[in-house]
């Protein structure tokens, strides 16, 4: 006797696991660029730091970095919810906060970015 297997979803998990890399592969490169500008300022003060961030190449690249790790972040935490959390309700309530949580801190990072 043989089962038919009903496969759905297919390839949902390919499609996460690329955008963990490439969001991974974006915040590393931000790192990078952080550090060696970092490292190529002579005196670091609020002053210092805030002309580094002053420049509109500067802010994108941070506003990427900001909206890859929201991604990432989420991409993970959901996956960490699916695989231990089985009442459907609290997994839901627990993913909606989450949602909420990195959005609220997106929108926070991208205003005192745009402050400077």
């Amino acid at each position: 006797m043989t089962t038919k297997r009903i496969v759905v979803g297919a390839h949902y998990g390919l499609k996460d696991w690329l955008a963990q890399r490439v969001t991974a592969l974006v915040l590393a490169g931000y790192t990078i660029l952080l550090l060696v500008t970092l490292l190529s300022t002579p005196e670091l003060n609020y002053g210092s730091w805030a002309g580094i961030f002053a420049s509109p190449w500067m802010k994108v690249c941070t506003l990427l970095a900001i909206i890859s790790l929201a991604w990432h972040a989420w991409i993970g935490v959901r996956d960490i919810y699916m695989d231990y959390i089985k009442p459907t309700g609290v997994r839901l309530f627990l993913q909606v906060l989450t949602i909420l949580a990195l959005v609220g801190y997106g929108f926070w990072a991208v205003i005192i970015l745009w402050r400077v």
